[in-house]
């Protein structure tokens, strides 16, 4: 469920990658401006490349779409610490389920507030912020829930599989937005189908999932002994004060903001951008638009549940250390993806070519989940909520920046603007991977223990970090 949960926040929030495309006039454009515009190909050109009906349509501008897909992101990351700190004190399950429900009841909204403001962008911007409201509570929750019900030596391949529901809600949603707007001749459909499932998605997890093994009423007494004895570190009593003096001092915190960035800014420009890269340069219509965004998030996810099964097993042989196995998956999926995004870049208009240098940057990306996506759980389990609303919240700033930068540098939807976007990515990916190998770790931190906490803020202060904790 917890799977299911993420699948659903990223079919609802991606929703309008692909609606967008469909929803907005296309200007005619002269090839001339652009020496290595691709022609379009008859042979996937059957289909209209606008299909829906023109009093459907709006007179957005690219910065404007940036604008619009970003502001998500604004409200996204408003909710993403106060989301951790209640997952913590109340219990995941209300948080992300509550989360998940309004997420889905403004999703199927939003065709009525389109259509009542006749495309003002400003009323869509706000009702995007309110979205992202709802949705920020979704990972500070699951790694709650994570924190609670996942033992250490599966952590990899478990926090993976739930995570890892970003790339088949991305993959689903491509794939279900292309066809249901070639199918319907309107955009509208997408919203309504998938905040339909959101509802859904509400309704069987409210009666089958709790928050913590003692309260599950289907849980034996022995699988709660064995799940206290192996998530020891994890208080049951009253939720201990959170050491935000030990927590802002925290070195390997601040690497693990600098990863979830990288992945953030990679991440976000291909789910934002691909399909407006596939339809502008590439020349794609909107039933190939959906395929072929989706086929680098199936390699994406694939590659993900891989490789979650082999950082657990490396770390289980002893053939890695926690800490070593976090920095090496986490720089494999910032280096792969910053080379072969770059290189489709300059794949030209080889559309196949293109798609394959996509695909295979994107499945390097799936090594992330079990780098520093779980990481929060390494560092501090009893704060894990917290952690994740403070890392993943700041590495959200960038589901604002990223899509405006493209649309501001896009403006006239050449190649050579769109290999500027990437080769920034590129930049950002190498960065963000160099700090992180360099002060990340997968030790537990002195201050996840509450008693613990005084003399870690002390011991943080003076600016001493990392392995030395353990010799205190």
């Amino acid at each position: 469920m917890g799977f299911l949960a993420v699948v659903n926040a990223y079919a609802m929030r991606v929703s309008l990658n692909i609606a967008i495309t469909e929803m907005v006039y296309r200007k005619n454009e002269s090839d001339h401006l652009d020496p290595d515009a691709c022609r379009p190909d008859e042979s996937i050109q059957s289909v209209s490349t606008t299909l829906v009906h023109s009093d459907n349509l709006y007179d957005w501008d690219s910065k404007t779409q940036g604008l619009i897909l970003g502001a998500f992101y604004w409200g996204y990351i408003v909710t993403h610490i106060p989301g951790g700190i209640l997952a913590e004190k109340y219990g995941g399950k209300y948080t992300l389920s509550i989360g998940i429900l309004s997420t889905a009841l403004l999703t199927i909204l939003m065709p009525f507030v389109i259509y009542a403001s006749d495309g003002n962008w400003i009323i869509l911007v706000i009702l995007r912020v309110i979205v992202g409201l709802g949705e920020g509570t979704t990972y500070p929750a699951l790694n709650v829930l994570l924190a609670q019900w996942i033992p250490l030596h599966e952590r990899a391949k478990m926090g993976s599989l739930v995570y890892a529901g970003g790339q088949i809600g991305t993959v689903f949603s491509n794939l279900v937005s292309g066809y249901l707007i070639h199918a319907t001749n309107n955009w509208s459909s997408v919203f309504y189908v998938f905040g339909s499932l959101g509802i859904l998605w509400f309704i069987v997890f409210s009666f089958i999932c709790f928050s913590t093994p003692d309260d599950h009423p289907f849980v034996t007494d022995e699988e709660k002994e064995y799940l206290k004895k192996e998530i020891s570190n994890v208080s049951t009593n009253d939720t201990p004060p959170v050491p935000w003096k030990a927590i802002v001092c925290s070195g390997p915190v601040w690497a693990l903001v600098c990863a979830q960035i990288g992945h953030d800014w990679g991440f976000y420009t291909m789910v934002t951008d691909l399909p407006s890269y596939f339809k502008d340069v590439l020349k794609f219509n909107i039933a190939e638009n959906g395929v072929w965004s989706s086929v680098p998030y199936i390699v994406m996810w694939a590659e993900s549940m891989l490789s979650g099964y082999a950082c657990d097993w490396l770390v289980s042989k002893n053939y890695m250390s926690v800490t070593l196995s976090r920095k090496f998956f986490t720089v494999l999926a910032s280096i792969g993806p910053a080379i072969f995004i770059i290189s489709a870049s300059y794949s030209g208009c080889n559309r196949m070519l293109s798609v394959i240098m996509f695909t295979i940057g994107m499945g390097f990306m799936g090594s992330y989940y079990c780098g520093m996506k779980i990481n929060g759980l390494d560092l501090s389990p009893n704060f894990a909520g917290t952690l994740m609303g403070i890392v993943n919240g700041i590495g959200a700033f960038t589901g604002i920046i990223s899509p405006y930068v493209a649309g501001a540098v896009t403006e006239n939807h050449t190649i050579g603007e769109w290999r500027i976007v990437f080769w920034i990515t590129f930049a950002i990916f190498l960065v963000t991977s160099i700090i992180y190998s360099l002060f990340g770790s997968g030790e537990e931190q002195l201050w996840n223990k509450p008693g613990n906490q005084q003399s870690s803020e002390d011991y943080e202060a003076n600016g001493e970090v990392g392995n030395e904790l353990k010799k205190v």
